[in-house]
């Protein structure tokens, strides 16, 4: 499809970083609009907000989901060869990461993709959050902690091709209109919450566009800017292994080319620094207390590492992922899930039995 667009003089590369851009900067702008994040919905401080955040997250998951789930049925969009449709599961890993992620998240107040749009508004204890994901992200990809990764992968995976299963999806388990099904069932949860909850129109608006930008970018790269003599990775937003391209281009950028990830992170942080800007919400916020700030390291670090085992973020697996409808982003998505109500838990617990407890400072 790339030879058709007539930009000889770019390549299907060149152009994938200006797409990046585009989509982040929409994701930037319309998550800081609408304060989007998963944690909120499930760990909110009242219920008003873990209602309206939830409300937020389904519209965007709906979204993605019926978009990318339409475009393959009746474009040439072909993902299957994608690492989330994998016949090689490996379960424990997706599930053990997936929870270590959601610790990090609730400890630092925010998953990655909520921390780079508050880093975008000013808020420095993001900005070192961010910082420290990324390393210990890139560690445990191709530094001290691969082996970890590695040797968890191997132990825990299962083949699902010697069960008859090729394409570790819910089509490639039920059947073509397994596809169809899912969205509608997405939909109709979506539609169900959101009548429950009083959310504004605009910020359901931006929810929306968080969907289609997900959407979008498995359509940009697996389609149009698809080339056979030089060919680009598959991927839609993440935050995960974009954030560590982003930070290894920042070190070595002589030495580096940009990819859609890069251009990616720096549209998202685009995005949300005009758009806190433009309605008066930049703000520069700092640490507390030295405790505060070992707590926000940890959740960092946890990040990090479950990002990598997990095969993604609340964005990587729980939007782009599970509109796939993969299986490898559901648990690792299913791993967040458990791993944030847990460590609240125990939050809440240590604070209620005369622990010290790190208050939650405001956004």
């Amino acid at each position: 499809m790339f030879a058709e667009l007539g930009l000889e003089a770019w390549g299907p590369r060149d152009v994938s970083v200006v797409a990046g851009l585009i989509l982040g900067a929409l994701f930037g702008f319309a998550a800081q609009r609408s304060r989007f994040c998963l944690r909120s919905a499930l760990v909110g401080q009242t219920q008003a907000e873990r209602g309206s955040a939830l409300a937020l997250f389904l519209v965007s998951l709906a979204t993605a989901v019926c978009l990318l789930q339409a475009a393959l049925a009746f474009s040439p969009l072909d993902i299957s060869g994608h690492r989330y449709l994998d016949s090689t599961l490996p379960f424990g890993t997706l599930l053990l990461g997936g929870v270590l992620f959601g610790a990090g998240m609730v400890l630092a107040r925010g998953c990655a993709s909520r921390l780079t749009v508050l880093g975008a508004s000013g808020n420095l204890r993001a900005l070192l959050v961010l910082l420290l994901f990324g390393l210990v992200a890139f560690s445990t990809m191709k530094g001290l902690l691969s082996p970890l990764r590695l040797g968890l992968g191997d132990s825990t995976s299962i083949d699902l091709a010697a069960l008859g299963l090729s394409d570790a999806s819910l089509p490639g388990l039920l059947g073509p209109w397994a596809s169809g099904a899912a969205a509608l069932a997405v939909l109709a949860l979506a539609g169900v919450v959101v009548l429950k909850r009083r959310v504004s129109p605009i910020k359901l608006a931006a929810a929306a566009v968080i969907g289609a930008v997900a959407a979008s970018g498995w359509f940009v790269t697996g389609h149009l800017l698809y080339d056979d003599f030089d060919p680009i990775a598959l991927e839609s937003i993440a935050f995960t292994l974009p954030m560590t391209d982003s930070l290894f281009y920042f070190i070595a950028s002589t030495s580096l080319a940009p990819n859609f990830g890069v251009g990616l992170i720096g549209g998202v942080l685009l995005g949300a620094f005009l758009s806190s800007l433009l309605f008066r919400e930049f703000k520069l916020v700092s640490f507390e207390s030295p405790r505060q700030t070992l707590r926000y390291a940890a959740g960092g670090a946890l990040m990090g590492l479950g990002g990598v085992l997990a095969g993604g973020c609340t964005i990587g697996n729980g939007l782009s992922g599970v509109a796939t409808l993969g299986f490898a982003p559901m648990i690792g998505l299913a791993g967040i899930v458990i791993g944030a109500l847990l460590t609240q838990r125990l939050l809440s617990f240590q604070g209620r039995h005369g622990g010290a407890s790190c208050p939650a400072p405001a956004e």
